[in-house]
């Protein structure tokens, strides 16, 4: 009783965590667009998040042994912060002269941005997840539907919220950049391409 109690707590932080990295990204996304567009995003990236951690989850084991997909995610996801700070930029500027006609980032590409972070976090949720919950599947279930309920909820959140206060952006972008580093060491330290105190590695 006390060891499945440990389990779910440890599940739950795990997606508070991970399903607020995802949130930041889609409501980064979503923020630029008009609340019907904003909206469509917010369940694009909600969707994407759903079917990515199911896809994962089923191959969770066979994707452990895949240290390099981690440095990938990590590439792509400083790839990501770098569009947003372009897309805050942006706003910034309309915010400071609204009657400059700034041009709404482009509906589909914003789409693909939000997918592609969807499969870097989805990964490392699952893999989390799938490891907290030690064999069990109805843990591991439960992890996987908070994480999803938790993106959509919080993406809707910070989306809105991000429009009156931009600086809350930039912060996000610091978070998601700290766990793109970390992603990247920690595949590289799987790889044994490069070795840190062994004190550090659960950060990685």
């Amino acid at each position: 009783m006390i060891e499945e109690f440990i389990i779910l707590t440890q599940i739950i932080f795990i997606d508070i965590i991970l399903a607020a990295d995802n949130a930041i990204i889609i409501g980064l996304i979503a923020a630029n667009f008009v609340p019907k567009n904003r909206k469509q995003i917010i369940l694009w990236g909600v969707a994407g998040a759903l079917v990515f951690k199911i896809i994962f989850a089923l191959f969770a084991t066979y994707l452990f042994e895949f240290y390099f997909i981690k440095i990938l995610g990590g590439l792509l996801l400083i790839w990501i912060v770098n569009d947003l700070r372009k897309d805050l930029v942006e706003m910034k500027n309309k915010i400071k002269s609204p009657t400059k006609k700034s041009k709404e980032p482009s509906y589909i590409q914003s789409i693909y941005k939000v997918l592609f972070a969807d499969i870097t976090i989805s990964f490392d949720n699952v893999i989390g997840v799938v490891g907290a919950a030690k064999g069990y599947f109805g843990f591991m279930i439960f992890g996987l539907i908070l994480s999803v309920i938790l993106t959509g909820a919080l993406a809707t959140y910070l989306a809105n919220y991000i429009q009156k206060h931009i600086w809350i952006a930039y912060i996000g972008l610091g978070f998601i950049l700290i766990v793109a580093i970390q992603l990247i060491i920690g595949g590289l330290v799987d790889l044994d391409i490069l070795n840190i105190n062994e004190q550090f590695k659960k950060y990685f």
